[in-house]
């Protein structure tokens, strides 16, 4: 666990992967809960459970302006959460389609207090991810 949390901590991107009955989403979801105090803007969970887009991902991101908007939403919700230090938390996320990947793509480019972790049965093949196959 200590590995994963020091993962988390200093690096941008790390999915845990594994089949489905391993507890992955179990474990991100205590990854976040012992490390949500590092940071200052709290911990967002996003549970996919069906095939998603960039709008189901936005929408997905309670307190975050955009959602429920027309598409340039989207580029508003990257807007704000550029200033912000907060840990995205991905349950499920085999289920994003390639929209959706190119939208997280461009929030870490934007957004540098921004990480993420996530949990399905593949990584996100983000330039930044580290992946930890349970």
């Amino acid at each position: 666990m200590s590995r994963l949390l020091t993962a988390v901590r200093r690096g941008r991107v790390l999915t845990v992967t594994g089949l489905v009955r391993e507890p992955r989403s179990l474990l991100v979801r205590e990854i976040a809960r012992r490390i949500q105090s590092n940071f200052y803007d709290g911990v967002v969970l996003v549970c996919l459970d069906r095939p998603s887009g960039v709008r189901e991902l936005v929408d997905g991101l309670d307190g975050v302006p955009g959602r429920a908007f027309p598409p340039s939403g989207t580029d508003r919700a990257a807007s704000w959460l550029a200033e912000r230090d907060m840990l995205l938390v991905l349950d499920g996320c085999e289920q994003l389609d390639p929209a959706a990947l190119g939208w997280l793509r461009k929030l870490l480019a934007v957004a540098p207090g921004v990480r993420i972790l996530a949990a399905g049965r593949t990584a996100l093949a983000l330039e930044q991810e580290r992946v930890h196959r349970l």
